[in-house]
């Protein structure tokens, strides 16, 4: 009987727990469009796999009659569960609960988590929906941070960390999730910046509203912040899940293998890129006509549009694709493209994700804002990256590659392993106008037809450099192909790297161009 009362008071107090903030504080979320904390969890794992550690863990402060006041489970929900049947673990901030405020004892079941997270090599999701720092715990929920991005720190490239943004994420908050590897905003819900509209009022006299300060869109498109942007909740957790199946779980594994597929008939490789080399294209459909399936998952597909990353398959093995994108600035390299490129190579080289470059590209974008703006510094970020990285490297030079630009985008000069370019590809050290219109300046100023002149120089710097067959003579490129033979290749260039092994110096780590 003494156990029955046990076991009946033990049924109370979770029940108690399970009311987070309460039945008006869960409603009002409701009505912001917002699920509860572990609606969101349950929707995000596996069906019936979470469990949930440090239900009863309570805040001790005591000032400001904190000491007076139950917050269940201090206003954060963590636990393990799995997606596609392996174990991740997760915290969701509760926002019924203080409005998800984090105090000493918040911080410190997110941290236990991280630590197994980090000790059992699987990933860390972090769903943020909180007001930020507790005022009354004082410096204790400024050492909880801190707390938190130490360990941020400490799992980069071990395991893989996500952050959801399903409420606001303001102050010392936004740096937790600005040091993980993929953060994912929602429509009209997600909110994140360092000051708020009303201190932003005070001292400079703006009127802002919070969505046009820091909301899912501004950092889908302006600011770089967000990996994923997604309409709602469900549409949001469904984009978390399909990462999943690409990425491996830790930095000792590669990415799970599936039953390969050819891509979809619609894409059909040979007719995408236009013959005349002036007119754009979408590199989206090039990638499509390789990849298994023709399925690709775009990441950052709102920012910085002259440049594509994404995840894809190649005979069931997982790609990481980088892209100079013709229909935006005709696909050059600036400050924002630079660090979406370095950023994303270095997380596949992280973890073990092989990486194909399709390059098509003028150079690097000129203009006093890009100088002012430290093009060189953002720039070197693609060099440092790609010369770091030690797992496979394919490219294909598809048409334009001329200067910095050819160099930067995993050319053989920074350890490209593969190097083939198709029969429209131009590798010179600028664009055959611009050359000619230098080399034979005085030719063509003292003939009697100069845009005629200009134009017969012009040919001629394209016959004798802007083609594959000068750097290919050179060993520069391994082949020369035709477009259709692009898939075949790339996949025979995965299958003989698959064991890919490389020396480096022995160092601490490197200092790249933050």
């Amino acid at each position: 009987m003494a156990l029955k009362r046990k076991i009946q008071e033990l049924q109370k107090r979770r029940e108690e727990v399970l009311q987070g903030g309460g039945e008006k504080a869960v409603q009002k979320q409701v009505s912001m469009g917002k699920l509860t904390a572990r609606e969101r969890i349950v929707a995000l794992l596996d069906k019936g796999s979470f469990n949930e550690y440090d239900m009863f863990v309570e805040h001790d402060a005591r000032d400001f009659d904190m000491d007076k006041k139950t917050l269940y489970g201090d206003g954060v929900i963590v636990g393990t569960g799995t997606i596609h049947g392996r174990p991740v673990a997760i915290f969701a901030q509760d926002f019924t609960i203080a409005g998800g405020s984090l105090g000493l004892m918040h911080s410190r079941k997110i941290t236990k988590i991280m630590d197994h997270a980090l000790k059992m090599r699987m990933p860390l999701i972090g769903i943020n929906d909180s007001g930020g720092a507790r005022i009354q715990e004082g410096v204790n929920s400024l050492a909880g941070y801190g707390e938190i991005f130490y360990r941020n720190t400490l799992s980069s490239g071990v395991i893989p960390q996500i952050s959801v943004i399903l409420g606001p994420c303001a102050g010392g908050a936004v740096y937790s999730p600005a040091l993980t590897d993929f953060v994912f905003v929602v429509d009209n819900i997600s909110k994140m910046f360092i000051t708020g509209p009303s201190v932003i009022k005070t001292v400079l006299g703006e009127d802002i509203s919070m969505e046009d300060l820091g909301g899912a869109r501004i950092h889908s498109t302006i600011t770089g912040n967000a990996h994923f942007f997604a309409k709602n909740e469900k549409e949001c957790f469904g984009q978390i899940q399909k990462l999943f199946s690409f990425i491996p779980w830790n930095n000792e594994e590669k990415p799970q293998k599936i039953a390969s597929k050819p891509p979809k008939r619609d894409y059909k490789i040979e007719d995408i890129v236009p013959s005349d080399p002036k007119l754009p294209y979408d590199v989206r459909d090039v990638i499509k006509a390789v990849v298994d399936d023709s399925d690709f998952f775009e990441i950052m597909e709102g920012w910085a549009l002259n440049l594509v990353i994404g995840f894809g398959r190649m005979g069931g093995r997982t790609v990481g694709f980088v892209a100079n994108q013709p229909i935006f600035l005709a696909g050059v390299l600036d400050v924002d493209s630079s660090d979406k490129a370095a950023r994303f190579i270095r997380y596949c080289d992280a973890f073990n994700i092989p990486i194909v470059t399709f390059v098509d590209l003028p150079g690097y974008l000129p203009g006093v804002d890009q100088e002012h703006a430290g093009v060189i510094r953002h720039g070197a970020k693609v060099l440092y990256a790609y010369s770091e990285a030690t797992v496979p490297k394919m490219t294909v030079i598809i048409r334009k590659a001329y200067g910095g630009g050819y160099i930067a985008m995993s050319s053989r000069h920074l350890r490209a392993d593969f190097v083939f370019a198709w029969p429209s590809a131009e590798i010179a050290v600028m664009g055959p106008e611009g050359a000619a219109n230098i080399i034979f300046r005085k030719e063509i100023s003292k003939a009697e037809d100069p845009e005629k002149m200009r134009k017969q120089k012009v040919k001629e710097y394209k016959d004798k450099f802007a083609n594959p067959y000068v750097a290919a003579a050179k060993g520069y490129v391994d082949s020369v192909i035709e477009p259709c033979e692009t898939r075949k290749l790339l996949l025979h260039a995965l299958e003989v790297s698959e064991n890919k092994e490389i020396s480096v110096p022995k160092k601490k780590h490197g200092v790249p161009p933050f």
